[in-house]
């Protein structure tokens, strides 16, 4: 395993990420221009969707396999909702064994393409469905039969640093879940290192608008929060002084009535 960055180094980082999705953003605002003149100016969050495809498509899944994920995912099982799943990077690593079923919730349009053809090169395209919504589009999920109490597992992989509201979110997840369900997460937020933390602060004004999520969220307490849960002291938060992305990870059990 390669060390781990310096505290500089940490702190310097995000600029890459930040530049490459500035590039990004312009390409796609250069194309719908020429595609719907400037038109296409009325539209951010349509330019800003294509962006974050292009963004995410890419070599997070090598970086996944270098981490905590893969088992993760392999503990989802029977009916299954993943949160923003983007272009599918998660699709490959489920266990079918397991899988009953699993509801992809992505209320970008764009990443279609990529889950179809995650799809097509593995074993889930009959148990696999998208769904191009939010969690909290309760009367959408409705149609689908995902009610109150009606999954055993729901997937959030970098999910709760990028939704609008993460507090309704979980409490829409908590909600979602049987009694006994899964709750499996690997997320980031804000960190315990108070120089760190700074720099976070520092960065995330550029960081949200371009990378399309937040280094300063207290995600912890958002999952925490939204319900009732048997095993909290479970929860894994890897030392991780100088990273801006520090991680929280786990596998929560919805307490039982």
């Amino acid at each position: 395993m390669p060390p781990k960055p310096g505290r500089l180094a940490s702190i310097l980082r995000p600029w890459g990420l930040i530049w490459f999705s500035i590039c990004l953003h312009w390409e796609a605002l250069t194309q719908a221009v020429r595609r719907d003149g400037l038109a296409a100016l009325g539209r951010p969050r349509q330019i800003q969707d294509a962006a974050s495809a292009k963004l995410l498509t890419g070599n997070f899944i090598a970086y996944e396999d270098t981490t905590i994920v893969p088992s993760l995912v392999q503990a989802a099982g029977g009916i299954v909702l993943e949160l923003g799943p983007g272009p599918g990077n998660q699709i490959h690593r489920y266990d079918t064994s397991l899988v009953k079923h699993v509801y992809g919730v992505e209320p970008n349009p764009h990443f279609k393409d990529d889950i179809d053809a995650n799809l097509d090169k593995h074993s889930l395209r009959d148990r696999y469905k998208l769904i191009v919504c939010g969690v909290e589009d309760s009367d959408v999920l409705r149609e689908e039969g995902i009610t109150e109490g009606s999954l055993d597992a729901v997937l959030c992989i970098q999910v709760l640093c990028a939704v609008k509201d993460p507090k309704n979110v979980m409490k829409e997840v908590w909600k979602l879940l049987k009694p006994g369900g899964k709750f499996i997460f690997w997320e980031h937020g804000w960190s315990r290192n108070r120089l760190t933390a700074v720099a976070q602060a520092c960065w995330n004004p550029a960081w949200s608008t371009f990378v399309g999520c937040h280094l300063t969220r207290n995600v912890l307490a958002d999952i925490l929060n939204s319900g009732e849960w048997e095993n909290p002291h479970e929860i894994e938060e890897p030392e991780e002084p100088f990273s801006l992305l520090p991680r929280i990870q786990g596998v929560l059990v919805k307490k039982k009535a």
